[in-house]
């Protein structure tokens, strides 16, 4: 048996089969609720959110095409981020963004590599808001430019263009950091920035 896409998925459930719910909530659940506590900073409440997120989709049943499931679930979770940041009369603010937590299956191999990662990290909390959000959504939430793009509400060449400058910015960032300790520290090889130089095909 072949796998079965995310928007196949979708519309089993839409047509009433809730099992169909299980794997899309197993592969986006925690991902979305991480992303939506970078907004909000209420652990709690992003999880409502991204249930509700889910809820909204069901409710509107929209008709997607391949790969559209992904950046159209985040893009509903996003707008209610705001809807509810907007309810707190409270300024919106990705400083504190939550990040997937290091593997701790490679414990022994990986804490040089951890190390990389909190410094990556660091840097990642010290670049402008928008430079950040391009950065984690596709190089750690893997969507391509343009579902980045649907998600941020930006054309594919303004997110080239904050890909671009979020790099320069990080390449900038770790270079003085490794002046400063006269030792190189390559990027981490789990959140592949193709050392910050590379670029979707």
């Amino acid at each position: 048996m072949g796998i079965v896409c995310d928007e196949e998925h979708f519309s089993r459930l839409v047509k009433g089969d809730r099992e169909a719910l299980r794997p899309l909530m197993e592969r986006y659940g925690e991902p979305v609720k991480l992303y939506v506590d970078g907004y909000i900073h209420d652990a709690d409440m992003a999880e409502e959110i991204m249930i509700d997120a889910f809820s909204r989709m069901l409710v509107k049943a929209p008709r997607l095409r391949e790969g559209a499931f992904k950046p159209y679930l985040y893009k509903t979770a996003r707008n209610l981020a705001f809807k509810h940041l907007k309810y707190r009369s409270r300024f919106m603010s990705l400083d504190t963004l939550a990040y997937e937590p290091v593997d701790e299956a490679r414990f022994e191999e990986g804490l040089v590599e951890d190390e990389r990662n909190r410094e990556l990290y660091r840097n990642l909390d010290r670049i402008p808001p928008e430079y950040r959000e391009a950065l984690y959504l596709v190089y750690i939430e893997g969507l391509s430019y343009d579902e980045a793009g649907a998600v941020m509400r930006k054309s594919r060449k303004q997110i080239e263009n904050l890909l671009l400058r979020g790099k320069r910015a990080m390449r900038s960032l770790m270079e003085t950091e490794s002046s400063d300790a006269s030792v190189s520290a390559p990027l981490p090889a789990d959140i592949s920035f193709a050392a910050l130089g590379g670029d979707e095909a």
